[in-house]
């Protein structure tokens, strides 16, 4: 049963985040954006208690659907994204 695309403003703290490979590459922490205006910078992705939290730009992720985010990026490219402190720190915060 495939579900069918929705806004980033439905994504929620915890729904999955897989890579362009399949890969499960951690949960979503945070939204990075202003929902007032409609404006998606992002989300913070958390891989596991002691690993790195990612910032992956919006421009990054290929499909929302409900409970779920797939990157355009696979496993190793994910690796290589900055860490969630390196977003400016203008950028409002929704979790």
């Amino acid at each position: 049963m495939s579900s069918d695309p929705v806004s980033w403003l439905m994504i929620e703290k915890g729904w999955h985040v897989h890579g362009s490979d399949g890969e499960h590459l951690g949960h979503v922490e945070e939204i990075v954006g202003d929902s007032g205006k409609d404006i998606w910078n992002g989300l913070s992705v958390t891989a596991g208690l002691l690993r790195a939290t990612k910032y992956v730009p919006s421009e990054r992720v290929g499909e929302i659907v409900e409970g779920r985010v797939t990157l355009d990026l696979d496993k190793d490219a994910f690796g290589e994204l900055d860490d969630h402190g390196h977003v400016p720190p203008s950028e409002q915060f929704r979790a």
